[in-house]
C-alpha cells in the first residue's frame, strides 16, 4: 500500500497483520478523495482506521488534523507506526469501539472516513446513524466504505453518491 497524493505521495505504509483488518485498495482510496475534492485545513475522524490508509492520506493532502479511532491492538500499533514513519503532524490514535467514541466525542469534523468490517454492517449502522451526523460540521462529508455485495448503504444524511470499486462500495453523504 502506498499514499497516493500530497506531500507523502507514493510512500509505503504499514498494514496490520492478519486477516481482522481489510486496508482499502489504493484504487479505491483514490477514487475516494476524487470524489471528496480538497481537504486542506479539514478536520478528519478516521473510524474503524485499520491501518491508517484514509486518514494518513488525508493530511498528506492537507488536512489539518485526523483522530483515527480503531479498536484492534495490532491495528493501533500499525498507525501509530505509519505516523512516525510518515512524520506526518496534526494526528491522534486512538484505542477504542468506534460507537462508543461516537457517543461520547464532543468534536465536529470536516470528514468523516468510514470503513467497517463488512461482515458488522448490520451491527455498525444503526450506532453510526444515531452517533455519526451530530459529529459532522454543517458542511462536513462522510465517505462510508462498504461491501459491494450489498445493498447501497443508508444513513440518516443526505445521499450525494455511492460508486463500487471492486469489491468496495464507496458511498458519501453530507448532512
Amino acid at each position: 500500500m502506498r499514499i497516493i497524493a500530497g506531500s507523502r505521495k507514493g510512500s509505503t505504509i504499514f498494514a496490520p497483520k492478519g486477516r481482522d483488518t481489510r486496508p482499502t485498495s489504493d484504487r479505491a482510496r483514490e477514487a475516494a478523495f476524487n470524489l471528496v475534492g480538497p481537504v486542506d485545513g479539514a478536520r478528519v475522524l478516521d473510524l474503524y482506521a485499520g491501518s491508517g490508509a484514509m486518514g494518513l492520506e488525508a493530511l498528506s493532502r492537507g488536512a489539518e488534523s485526523a483522530v483515527f479511532v480503531e479498536g484492534e491492538r495490532d491495528a493501533v500499533k500499525t498507525i501509530e507506526r505509519n505516523l512516525d514513519k510518515l512524520r506526518l503532524l496534526g494526528a491522534r490514535v486512538v484505542h477504542a469501539d468506534a460507537a462508543r467514541f461516537l457517543a461520547t466525542d464532543p468534536g465536529t469534523y470536516d470528514l468523516v472516513l468510514c470503513d467497517p468490517p463488512y461482515d458488522r454492517w448490520a451491527h455498525v449502522q444503526p450506532l453510526l446513524a444515531r452517533y455519526l451526523p451530530p459529529r459532522l460540521t454543517p458542511t462536513g462529508l462522510v465517505v462510508l466504505e462498504t461491501s459491494a455485495r450489498e445493498p447501497e448503504p443508508e444513513l440518516p444524511l443526505e445521499l450525494r453518491t455511492s460508486r463500487r470499486y471492486g469489491a468496495a462500495r464507496i458511498t458519501l453523504f453530507e448532512p
